[in-house]
């Protein structure tokens, strides 16, 4: 099934604004209310379910040059909650 992006910003940002972004993505979690994002003209509402699947990944990443990365990802099937997952996560 071919992928449709709802939204998507990408630019550099300090390392205090980006842990702006997550605690606010955090509170949002926690508080149970839905996700919304915006930037630009662009914007989207996400009503993220009680137990979505969260990916993180780390990357190296070697053309000519080498760049790393961090990816957090938070899944789910519309309609449905997600279960299941390979063991606890640490993040320190």
């Amino acid at each position: 099934m071919p992928e449709e992006v709802l939204f998507k910003t990408e630019r550099s940002h300090s390392r205090e604004e980006i842990a702006t972004y997550l605690r606010s993505v955090a509170d949002k979690l926690d508080g149970g209310g839905d996700l919304a994002l915006s930037a630009g003209d662009e914007s989207v509402e996400l009503a993220v379910p009680d137990r979505p699947t969260f990916e993180v990944k780390a990357e190296r990443e070697t053309n000519g040059s080498t760049e790393l990365s961090v990816e957090f990802e938070l899944e789910w099937k519309e309609g449905e909650d997600a279960e299941g997952g390979d063991g606890a996560l640490s993040i320190e």
